[in-house]
């Protein structure tokens, strides 16, 4: 019944209720690779789903992936010690020369939410960071964000960066942000575009498998 109970409050994004609920649930014996897998993950579905359908909004999202963090904070350890398969390690950056997060974080969320490990590297990342921090952190995908149009040209160069590294085809490359279209994804050589934060995992999950 727990369960239940957690996944509705990580929708609903009641913080205080999913800790609690949480600890409740390790503290009666639940494994935390069982509250991940079968209330996180589908409650973040959920979220991103009824994003999709329009039901919820950048806040309601927010509020429950800040809920969804409450839970994790206690996970985390406890998934590390059951040497829980994830599904894959993302590399997330705003591109050089933009400042925008609340997208990107936005997609962090989603991917954390969704059981994958995910590595930030913030705003304003240059080609140079993005190549130093594949070569370091050996990511199965690098999702890059441009919120200008002024800023879409970092992507293309990023990109070439990873090629004269040698090291462009060890990893897959996803684009989004509000100028990015699928075109421009297919133009400067991505594997994959996403419109929006669940459509990213959505998108993830193929390249992945």
């Amino acid at each position: 019944m727990t369960f239940e109970k957690l996944k509705e409050s990580v929708i609903k994004g009641q913080a205080a209720e999913v800790e609690k609920l949480t600890k409740e649930a390790i503290a009666g014996g639940a494994k935390a690779q069982d509250i991940l897998k079968n209330t996180l993950i589908p409650a973040m579905g959920i979220v991103g789903e009824k994003m999709k359908n329009n039901e919820f909004f950048i806040p309601e999202v927010l509020i429950a992936a800040r809920a969804m963090k409450s839970a994790m904070v206690i996970l985390k350890p406890l998934l590390a010690d059951e040497d829980v398969e994830s599904e894959g390690k993302v590399l997330l950056g705003t591109v050089k020369g933009d400042l925008h997060d609340i997208g990107k974080n936005l997609v962090m969320m989603m991917f954390e939410g969704a059981g994958f490990k995910v590595v930030d590297l913030g705003i304003d990342v240059t080609p140079e960071k993005f190549v130093n921090a594949v070569k370091s952190e050996n990511p199965d995908i690098i999702g890059m964000s441009a919120l200008l149009t002024t800023t879409m040209p970092s992507i293309k160069q990023t990109i070439d960066a990873l090629k004269e590294a040698g090291i462009r085809n060890k990893v897959k490359v996803m684009v989004g942000g509000a100028p990015i279209t699928q075109d421009y994804a297919n133009e400067v050589g991505a594997d994959g575009y996403a419109s929006d934060a669940p459509s990213a995992v959505d998108r993830a999950k193929q390249l992945l498998h």
